[in-house]
């Protein structure tokens, strides 16, 4: 995991159980895919899994650090320091850490309404994953968000989709206000304003009958008569929907050939969705209810929506629901790209920015310094602090400090630096007081400093914050571990099934 931390991270190829292939480093598609055995590896994988639950990002960062500080406590170990020891040391650290913390923070974004800020906050996040692109993608994750913030709830990540339409390049993706529907309409009408929205999760069709019976029909004229009844109540039960105020009908299933008839004269829209899903979401853009069976709506179970048309991207139908701008309670982000791949990794960083903005709406917008600054600061802080202790304590906590400097260490390598002539210009710099400085990933000469305040190069302190409590709970429960007892069964080898041709 640690060759592909940061914005120069190495891809990796993972094909998993079922043959499908994944080129990505994002951690938590990596983990998730692959098949842990280890009971101490897949506890690290479920710390990662929890980083991820809480704040959406730095899940490669818990890893990288419980890795480390794994790595410091097997020298101690073998130093002869127990166990216990370790733990007490590493645990004191944790609460020099999380105190010092606070007083790092180094910018606040105040106003989440302001797109030009948010987009500063959430650039960190996207370059480490699509480097290149950042500008462009934290803009438009940005004008998404903010579109969809209500007043005064809290912001949910369900409120921003992502519909993924091959063809075209990254720079042609767009925001749109409302739902976007990878399909066709079924009837003839493709476009309305101002309509009325009624949906159903049932089919729309003739209902069929509960019973088994046969029909003995003697004549053409019976043979006519014979389904009338069942176009009749159709077309009264279509006529009733349209007279109740309905536009469009959306159904969650099949829509028959006999009902599209009866639409399309009333002259109404009729959308079909696959996903249940997406039946919620639309219910709850367009303030809708959906109904269980085939019947007249009230006033109140009809949703409403501005615009709602069909529209070809590429070679792709799609149906749009658009809301006016101040309105609309879901975004949609169209992602272009050239290879379903790639537009897969697109859409992992754009989770991850949303994620970002998620933490901003619930902490207080605080950032940190990012680019390896934060982590050599701390490192240098809990050295100081160690150097003023007597007891066996020290010994983890220097340790402690030498695995915050993985991190900035592996930027470092991932990026073709020296990683020793780094992190000494690193600490050089720190012990000075410059505590926003981090690595410059660009640089070709002996300058490999930066201002990550500066340039914009934040991450949010939640994950920080949260990504030091994570990592050293799960290596200090892995210290306390001194044997791991698999309840197998017991017994030798399965016989083997009998076979005729067995040469032995």
């Amino acid at each position: 995991m640690r060759t592909a931390y940061g914005p120069n991270g190495l891809n990796k190829i993972v094909i998993n159980h079922i043959d499908k292939l994944f080129v990505t480093n994002d951690a938590v598609t990596i983990l998730k895919e692959l098949e842990v055995e280890h009971p101490a590896a897949k506890l690290m994988v479920l710390t990662s899994k929890m980083q991820e639950e809480e704040v959406g990002d730095g899940t490669n960062f818990v890893i990288i650090f419980c890795g480390a500080l794994l790595d410091g406590a097997e020298i101690l170990l073998r130093m002869g320091l127990a166990p216990i020891e370790i733990y007490y040391g590493y645990s004191k650290a944790l609460a020099k850490c999380l105190e010092i913390l606070p007083t790092l923070v180094c910018h606040k974004i105040t106003d989440l309404k302001d797109e030009d800020s948010v987009a500063r906050a959430i650039r960190g996040t996207i370059m480490s994953k699509q480097y290149g692109s950042e500008d462009f993608l934290s803009k438009l994750i940005a004008k998404a968000c903010v579109s969809v913030l209500p007043e005064n709830s809290t912001f949910n990540v369900e409120n921003i989709q992502i519909c993924k339409i091959l063809g075209s390049g990254l720079q042609n993706s767009e925001v749109v206000q409302g739902l976007v529907f990878k399909r066709h309409v079924e009837g003839v009408i493709n476009s309305l304003k101002n309509a009325k929205v009624v949906v159903y999760t049932c089919p729309v069709d003739t209902g069929s009958t509960e019973t088994k019976g046969t029909v003995l029909i003697k004549t053409a004229e019976e043979l006519t008569k014979f389904s009338e009844g069942e176009e009749s109540m159709l077309e009264k039960q279509l006529k009733a929907i349209k007279d109740a105020g309905a536009d469009v009908i959306v159904s969650g299933a099949k829509f028959g050939d006999m009902a599209l008839h009866f639409i399309n004269r009333l002259g109404m829209m009729a959308v079909k969705l696959s996903s249940k899903f997406d039946v919620r979401r639309l219910c709850k853009t367009l303030n809708a209810t959906a109904l269980p069976s085939l019947q007249t709506p009230m006033k109140e179970e009809l949703g409403f929506v501005d615009d709602v048309y069909v529209d070809e991207i590429g070679d792709t139908s799609i149906v749009v629901f658009k809301m006016a701008a101040h309105e609309s309670r879901v975004a949609t982000i169209v992602l272009r790209g050239s290879t379903q791949n790639y537009m897969d990794d697109i859409e992992r960083a754009v989770d991850d920015g949303v994620n970002i903005f998620k933490g901003l709406t619930r902490g207080e917008g605080c950032m940190l310094p990012g680019a390896g600054a934060v982590e050599v600061e701390l490192a240098l802080r809990i050295r100081k602090y160690a150097e003023t202790l007597t007891g066996l304590d020290q010994y983890p906590m220097f340790k402690y400090a030498e695995a915050l400097e993985a991190l900035p260490r592996a930027l470092a390598e991932n990026s073709g630096l020296k990683p020793d002539m780094a992190l000494y210009r690193l600490r050089e710099a720190h012990n000075k007081g410059e505590t926003n400085k981090g690595l410059n990933i660009q640089s070709e000469d002996d300058n490999v400093l930066l201002d990550a305040h500066t340039e914009g190069i934040w991450d949010l302190y939640q994950c920080k914050h949260f990504g030091l409590h994570f990592a050293t709970d799960t290596a200090t429960v892995l210290l306390r571990v001194d044997q791991i007892v698999m309840a197998k069964r017991a017994g030798g080898p399965s016989v083997k099934a009998p076979n005729t041709n067995d040469d032995d």
